[in-house]
């Protein structure tokens, strides 16, 4: 055959061919860049996957939440859920229903269920320190997230976020941008007894001490008044509406969670004074407050308290127990991390559920 003929019989059969492989390979590039993309920007429930010598498939992670009635629940259980699929084992969930009785119910079915790992935020430090000890009766190691447990507890470790340091960095940012200004401070907690509101309140009380300390010589720490918000908007609003009335010099809100916070800032609002009050927040890192401290002057800080971060580090620690490790410290801490002004836009996202 003649080189004219070989050739014109290759543009007629090969080309069409060499076209439709060219095709399909930049169109499955572009799938697997589009892949990449959607996974890089899915920051709230994405999960992590983790090194594991086992095989983990058919691995149950079970998770009871105290109560699922705000977005930091909501974010934490998706995560773990998340994490717990990603790498390839079954999720199971309760729902404490803001009830102890119901999830020592919950905790006590999910142990009837067999899994591998329990992870527990308890509602209640005390009331579910028996069903620890029937999870470990049962050979199931118990984590312990977000909130705290009596020590006499049966449980592998705890997982939250470091909340005494927290507060120090949000109360020594205080004390930096009031300067030598009188303050007179209300505080709004969460509810009375809470171990974690406990630490963040002292974690604040020294950061605004040791600072002041530090920088004038003396502390003057001019706490007007304390209310309890039972972590809510419509309880940190009810609290501020009360206390301007009995208290309207006050000039600073200090409080142990974002949530306590954010309902009173109506009532501040209301109040005509959101150039006269100065919001300071030892936790959580709420999406609401983050866009307040961007976008105002009165919401001043808030400290990262990452549900997200809190349920990957649940599994991984699960998938670590089941492949033997035991040397775990009691208490496992995210790093602290205050967030302000200069640093909000980055980790401000309005999509998050949290």
């Amino acid at each position: 055959m003649k080189a004219k003929n070989l050739k014109a019989t290759f543009n007629k059969m090969f080309l069409p061919l060499l076209v439709i492989a060219l095709f399909l390979n930049v169109v499955g590039c572009a799938e697997e860049i589009k892949t990449t993309q959607s996974s890089g920007n899915d920051t709230e429930d994405s999960g992590e996957i983790f090194n594991s010598k086992l095989d983990l498939t058919g691995k149950k992670i079970g998770y009871c939440t105290p109560s699922l009635n705000a977005p930091y629940y909501q974010a934490l259980l998706q995560s773990i859920k998340s994490t717990t699929e990603k790498n390839g084992m079954e999720f199971i969930s309760a729902d404490g229903q803001n009830d102890i009785n119901k999830q020592i119910a919950a905790v006590e079915d999910l142990i009837t269920k067999g899994v591998d790992a329990l992870l527990l935020n308890p509602k209640d430090p005390d009331a579910l320190v028996g069903v620890t000890k029937m999870a470990k009766a049962a050979g199931i190691p118990v984590f312990i997230l977000d909130s705290s447990i009596n020590p006499s507890a049966d449980f592998v470790t705890t997982i939250q976020s470091n909340n005494l340091a927290n507060g120090e960095l949000a109360g020594e940012w205080l004390v930096k941008k009031m300067g030598n200004k009188k303050m007179n401070i209300a505080l709004l907690s969460g509810n009375a007894g809470n171990p974690v509101g406990k630490k963040r309140k002292q974690g604040l009380l020294q950061g605004i001490t040791e600072e002041q300390l530090r920088t004038q010589g003396k502390i003057d720490l001019n706490i007007k008044t304390q209310a309890y918000t039972e972590w809510s908007y419509a309880g940190g609003l009810q609290a501020m509406e009360d206390i301007l009335v009995a208290h309207p010099d006050i000039n600073v809100v200090i409080t142990e969670s974002d949530v306590c916070v954010l309902g009173a800032i109506k009532a501040i609002k209301q109040a005509g004074k959101t150039n006269d009050i100065l919001i300071v927040a030892g936790a959580d890192g709420q999406k609401e407050a983050i866009k307040y401290i961007m976008e105002t002057d009165f919401y001043g800080c808030t400290a990262m308290n990452s549900p997200v971060q809190i349920g990957k580090n649940a599994v991984k620690y699960a998938i670590e127990y089941i492949n033997g490790k035991r040397d775990f410290d009691k208490t496992s801490f995210t790093a602290p991390l205050l967030i302000t002004k200069a640093n909000a836009a980055k980790y401000y996202n309005p999509k998050a559920l949290f």
